[in-house]
């Protein structure tokens, strides 16, 4: 299996996007599809609580609510950012959620005992805060989210990497979540080869999100 660094998960997508025409929105929508098929297997009893950062990873949090939504689940979104701060795919994506009847939050700065009453709702937490372009330690709110659903004993997704998680290197930071699922997209991450990366990382599965073959990284 191939391994991709940050920045060739980068290029896969641009090639996709400026070669093959293939709008990120769409790339977006099947990577959020292929999640919710993912969760969907786990045979969902509950709640589902997505926590969405303002980049694409929150992009993708948006699409699976959609998606479980629709599939009868019951959903709440957290947006841990300013909607004004959305940009591009991931702004269009808010929109149609914030258009629709599914319960979301805007939290910017939320407090650990606010976070703690949310999740203990929750059967399942979708980790879509910060993507591959993550680098140190996370910031504040995000290392109070991360802790909060460390702790909170909910089984965690999360979309690409788990946040917190460097995707060159396999160092996690601290705070980094410890995923029961990691869905990441096209290739697993250089970093996931390291094995302190484990603890972090949970079950691996691979989402595909509709690239055409002549774009896929050579295995």
């Amino acid at each position: 299996m191939r391994y991709l660094s940050a920045e060739e998960s980068r290029n896969v997508d641009w090639l996709a996007k400026s070669q093959g025409h293939i709008m990120g929105i769409v790339l977006m929508e099947n990577a959020g599809r292929g999640i919710v098929e993912i969760l969907l297997a786990e045979n969902l009893k509950g709640k589902v609580v997505i926590c969405c950062g303002r980049g694409n990873n929150g992009g993708d949090g948006f699409v699976i609510a959609r998606h479980l939504n629709a599939a009868g689940v019951d959903v709440q979104v957290l947006l841990f950012a300013n909607p004004k701060e959305l940009m591009g795919d991931a702004c269009m994506n808010h929109a149609i959620i914030a258009h629709s009847d599914i319960p979301m939050k805007v939290l910017t700065s939320p407090s650990a005992e606010d976070l703690k009453s949310i999740f203990q709702d929750a059967v399942w937490i979708v980790d879509a805060l910060v993507g591959t372009g993550q680098k140190g330690s996370l910031r504040t709110p995000f290392d109070i989210i991360v802790r909060q659903i460390n702790e909170s004993g909910v089984k965690v997704l999360a979309v690409d990497l788990p946040s917190g998680l460097n995707a060159d290197t396999g160092i996690a930071s601290d705070p980094t979540i410890k995923a029961t699922i990691t869905a990441t997209m096209v290739t697993p991450k250089t970093g996931f080869q390291n094995p302190q990366a484990q603890t972090y990382l949970g079950k691996l599965k691979v989402v595909g999100i509709g690239l055409p073959k002549c774009f896929m990284p050579l295995s």
